[in-house]
């Protein structure tokens, strides 16, 4: 697996923190409380993007890293607005930079798949920024296995490679187990997966009939419509009164124990809302209660459809 360190050579504990919500439903004194507590947690890996909240996230990170940069692993990505070309992928990682305070960004994703872009343009221009020392490893986010492959193959025309793939997983989302994270585990391809909490689905907030992400934007209530995911969620809410934790903490925890060993990014809008899922990171996760979480939605199946071979 590759080995994610920070500035300073320390190596990077297998959880992130997401700074989606930074400038948005979480102005400058919440996200500061946040990175606060990921910081006391035990959190050196912080992730962004060009196109968060228009800017703001990589801003409000940058001015909370300035004193303790080389003791963090600093991500963000680009090209989800604008093709994965040599001049968008510029001029977003050059404005990111300004951003966040930095010459040097600890890893860079391509945020999404790119139809209409020559991979080759793709990553000659990342393999470059690599060797300027501009970055340290290369990501993708949101890929297929095939793209995956496809698009490591040429970067390893430039003497480079995808350190670090970025995919949806949770309880409820299962569709990495079939082929992203066994080929990350056998292409030694850090996973660091987003969403852990399904939207906040898994916290058990829309159980009890509370509103959020999943009432309010098309985007996620279109990801989370099936009734299937809601009774999961319910199921999930039963077994975390039973064990006298929290559904979050163990969402997270699941995520986290899969044999592929996937680096979850927490997120949230405040330190409370936070907290379960830090717990998540020191939960005892045996291999009993892993068993029993994964009963609650359906495993996909394998890639070869071969169900008696699974």
């Amino acid at each position: 697996m590759t080995d994610l360190t920070t500035a300073n050579g320390t190596a990077v504990p297998r959880f992130a923190f997401g700074t989606m919500q930074f400038g948005g439903k979480a102005d400058a004194t919440l996200s500061a409380e946040m990175f606060d507590a990921c910081r006391n947690a035990g959190i050196t890996h912080f992730d962004t993007a060009y196109v968060y909240t228009g800017g703001q996230s990589e801003t409000i990170l940058g001015g909370l890293i300035k004193d303790c940069r080389d003791d963090l692993y600093i991500a963000t990505k680009v090209a989800m607005e604008g093709p994965a070309t040599r001049a968008t992928i510029t001029a977003q990682f050059d404005t990111s930079r300004t951003r966040l305070g930095l010459d040097m960004i600890d890893l860079l994703y391509i945020h999404i798949w790119d139809d209409d872009t020559d991979l080759s343009e793709t990553f000659e221009t990342l393999a470059e920024l690599q060797s300027a020392g501009k970055i340290r490893h290369i990501g993708v986010s949101n890929y297929a296995a095939w793209q995956v492959m496809k698009a490591q193959a040429v970067a390893q025309t430039f003497g480079t490679r995808i350190d670090v793939l970025q995919p949806m997983y949770n309880l409820v989302k299962r569709q990495a187990e079939v082929e992203l994270l066994p080929m990350c585990a056998d292409q030694n391809i850090q996973a660091v997966p987003y969403s852990p909490l399904g939207g906040g689905l898994l916290t058990g907030k829309y159980v009890a009939g509370e509103t959020g992400r999943l009432t309010d934007d098309e985007r996620y209530t279109n990801r989370y419509a099936v009734d299937e995911m809601h009774k999961a969620a319910a199921r999930l809410v039963e077994i975390a009164n039973d064990l006298g934790t929290s559904p979050a903490t163990l969402a997270v925890a699941w995520v986290a124990a899969h044999p592929a060993k996937p680096a979850p990014i927490l997120s949230a809008r405040t330190v409370d809302q936070l907290q379960p899922s830090l717990a998540g990171m020191t939960f005892d996760m045996t291999p009993e209660i892993y068993a029993l979480l994964s009963t609650i939605y359906p495993t996909p199946a394998p890639a070869t459809d071969r169900l008696e071979e699974a």
